[in-house]
């Protein structure tokens, strides 16, 4: 059976809605290719073909996209993706064991899926949740201050079927699952799990403590208020800027004038002198 059987009637409907999201219908191939990816398990050339006929642009500008960005997949993933921050801070945080250590007890390298297609690990760069490192993901939920341990248990519990809860997030549902709550079409679980960590918050609890506000303390409007009243201090006459661009350029031109003039006078004058006492 040809990829292009698996794309059904609901989801070329959906991926319409999509595209008649936006002003100008291309800007919606990225959420569209995600959901085409919840569908197939990957970018398939079915899927780059049927983008390209919907949105009236070629496959090449739609093979650009799906080939430039790391998270549309270009062969089948497996239920769920695992990710691994290898990027600086989360690396010196005990990223790079994590990984290695899953790579061994995964028995697969990076971007590759087990035997049993449960996982698809792979190294990704930084997930901005520097205050959690090292960091993972299962299907982009997080899951904050691994170690190599944890991330074993961590990927033998997806293997099991388990439920699995995300750190800062919601239930660990599967890849596709996830693929189409990022193209636009809600699950439900958006509630679920805290909105921020300990360690993002730690800056609001000091402000609380200290009674810091956005706008800053009561006595910088009054501050300013005076500074409003204070009567601006006069420009001399022959230092007030232009009223206009073009007498801002032509001031500008004749000061550069009278600067040349002087250096070239000066210029002159010191070749005359040196000239008479050569004499």
């Amino acid at each position: 059976m040809s990829d292009a059987a698996t794309i059904t009637d609901i989801t070329i409907g959906e991926l319409k809605e999509l595209a008649g999201r936006y002003p100008q219908a291309r800007s919606a191939l990225i959420p569209m290719l995600h959901l085409l990816q919840s569908e197939q398990g990957c970018v398939t050339n079915a899927g780059v073909e049927l983008c390209a006929e919907l949105l009236d642009i070629s496959a090449a500008e739609v093979s650009g996209v799906a080939t430039f960005y790391t998270m549309y997949k270009r062969r089948p993933m497996g239920e769920h993706h695992v990710g691994v921050c290898t990027n600086t801070l989360c690396a010196v945080m005990g990223g790079d064991l994590i990984f290695e250590r899953l790579k061994g007890h995964l028995d697969v390298g990076n971007d590759e899926t087990t035997d049993d297609g449960q996982v698809t690990l792979e190294h990704i760069e930084c997930n901005a949740a520097c205050d959690f490192a090292p960091v993972m993901t299962v299907n982009w939920e997080f899951f904050d201050n691994q170690t190599p341990e944890s991330a074993v248990e961590l990927v033998d519990q997806l293997r099991a079927g388990e439920t699995v809860q995300s750190t800062r997030g919601a239930t660990i549902t599967s890849w596709r699952e996830a693929e189409r709550v990022i193209a636009g079409f809600e699950d439900g679980l958006v509630d679920e799990g805290p909105a921020a960590g300990d360690a993002s918050l730690v800056g609001l609890e000091i402000a609380k403590a200290n009674g810091w506000t956005a706008g800053g303390s009561a006595a910088k409007p009054a501050a300013k208020k005076a500074a409003a009243k204070k009567p601006a201090a006069k420009t001399p006459a022959a230092k007030k800027a232009p009223a206009t661009k073009s007498a801002a350029k032509k001031a500008a031109a004749q000061e550069a004038d009278t600067a040349r003039a002087e250096s070239e006078t000066i210029a002159e004058t010191k070749g005359e002198s040196s000239k008479g006492d050569s004499q």
